[in-house]
């Protein structure tokens, strides 16, 4: 007598199969990318964090002194980035807040 495997009809074993081959593909290609991505992943955060800080200066620039021309769109997400804002005035060099409606430090 053969194996339970055996028993079996060969089309759900060949289903099994390629499952199994589809998991371990998926596997490696996800190392893969993982691998080629890794170099880049400062650069790209770099990058991202200098957007944000430009869009910080633009929401925010009104309140400085600069004019906006934009900023009928930009007063509601003040509210929204006020939490982040410590740290973006940290990050441009500015020990205390450069507004003087917000208190952060």
């Amino acid at each position: 007598m053969g194996s339970k495997r055996d028993d079996r009809p060969a089309e759900p074993r060949q289903r099994a199969a390629v499952g199994r081959v589809r998991r371990i593909l998926r596997r490696v290609r996800y190392y893969a990318e993982e691998y080629y991505n890794a170099p880049y992943r400062a650069t790209i955060a770099r990058a991202r964090r200098d957007e944000d800080d430009l869009f910080m200066l633009l929401v925010f620039s009104e309140m400085m002194g600069v004019p906006n021309p934009a900023s009928y769109y930009t007063m509601e997400l003040q509210p929204l980035l006020m939490e982040r804002f410590h740290d973006w005035h940290k990050r441009m060099g500015m020990e205390r807040s450069p507004l003087d409606q917000i208190r952060c430090c």
